[in-house]
C-alpha cells in the first residue's frame, strides 16, 4: 500500500494510467472456499483519489464533450485498498484545464442529468 500511496503522488489530473488491482468474486461451491481474487487491469485517465470513508481512484475512460461546453463521463471507480500497481502511460494526456473540467463534470453528474431530463421534458409539453 505505501508503494501505491507513492506512485498516486507522482499522478497529475489528466495523465493516462493503467490500474493493476484484484477485483474479488465471492461464490459457493462444495469444492472450494468461495473466494477468489480476480486480477484486473484498468486504463484510464486519472481524475484522482475520491471517495470519503472508502478512497477510489477514478479513471475517464471516455468524455463526451457537448456543445456548451459539459462532458458526460464514462468512468471506473477502483477502490484503493485492492490497487497493486500503477503505471503511467502518459504524461499530460488531456491538459490541466480539460481534466479540472471532466473532475467538475464528474462530481456534478447527477445534478447536470436531472436537468437534462427536465429540458426535455419541457419541449415534449
Amino acid at each position: 500500500m505505501k508503494e501505491v500511496l507513492k506512485q498516486i503522488k507522482n499522478l497529475q489530473l489528466g495523465d493516462l494510467i493503467r490500474v493493476d488491482w484484484f477485483d474479488a468474486s465471492i461464490g459457493k461451491s462444495m469444492g472450494s472456499s468461495g473466494n477468489i481474487d480476480v486480477p484486473v487491469k484498468s486504463w484510464g485517465i486519472y481524475l484522482g483519489v475520491l471517495g470519503e470513508k472508502n478512497k477510489h481512484i477514478v479513471l475517464a475512460q471516455n468524455n463526451f464533450k457537448y456543445s456548451n461546453g459539459i462532458y458526460d463521463i464514462d468512468f471506473t471507480s477502483i477502490p484503493l485498498s485492492w490497487t497493486v500497481t500503477i503505471t503511467v502511460l502518459g504524461r499530460s494526456e488531456v491538459n490541466s484545464e480539460e481534466a479540472q473540467i471532466l473532475v467538475k463534470s464528474f462530481l456534478l453528474g447527477r445534478a447536470r442529468t436531472l436537468k437534462r431530463r427536465i429540458r426535455n421534458h419541457e419541449k415534449l409539453r
